[in-house]
């Protein structure tokens, strides 16, 4: 067992005592898909908590990718530093402490992949912040939208009928997360 599985396994059982709202390895199976198949080099993180996604993605990152992540509790920060640490992954991670509404576009892209999971409320706005560092073909993972269905239902109206992504609907149980591709040229987006 790997550094990083190791680390994994103990998250997932704190987070079962302690309430934490992982991804968990279900969900997670389909960011570790993603990350293989599509090969990002740069990931941006909206919502780290413990830093469990964050460690799933970047163990799956090809040579020389990263998982920059926005995290707004100082406290999350820290330990999602730790894990990152202990899952000897902190050469591929970054975690930067703020609020990803005004953070998101004072970062550099380009973004090969996205993954949100923070702000329910506020999916589209991350989404729409991010989209001008969006590569072509870059794929957005969002998490609990069966869950908080009701709450994430601009986000998902947008990413399935807006014609700038090609979006799937992945239902695990009582939870689902949705994986929707950019649908964009090397010229720029392609909004048909």
């Amino acid at each position: 067992m790997t550094a990083a599985e190791q680390v994994l396994h103990e998250i997932e059982s704190q987070a079962k005592e302690k309430g934490w709202p992982i991804i968990g390895p279900e969900k997670g199976a389909v960011l570790v898909d993603v990350v293989r198949k599509h090969k990002p080099k740069r990931i941006l993180e909206i919502g780290a908590l413990v830093g469990y996604s964050s460690v799933l993605m970047a163990a799956n990152l090809p040579e020389g990718g990263q998982v920059v992540s926005i995290e707004i509790d100082p406290v999350r920060v820290e330990q999602s530093r730790e894990t990152q640490r202990r899952a000897g992954l902190a050469d591929r991670c970054l975690v930067i402490q703020g609020d990803a509404s005004e953070i998101i576009t004072q970062l550099k892209g380009p973004w090969d992949m996205v993954f949100i999971d923070a702000v329910k409320e506020d999916y589209l706005h991350y989404l729409q912040e991010a989209e001008p560092a969006l590569s072509p073909g870059a794929v957005i993972v969002a998490d609990n939208v069966k869950l908080f269905a009701e709450r994430v239902e601009p986000y998902l109206d947008y990413v399935r009928n807006s014609g700038r992504y090609s979006s799937s609907y992945h239902e695990f149980g009582s939870d689902a997360v949705e994986v929707s591709v950019f649908l964009a040229s090397e010229d720029g987006p392609s909004f048909c």
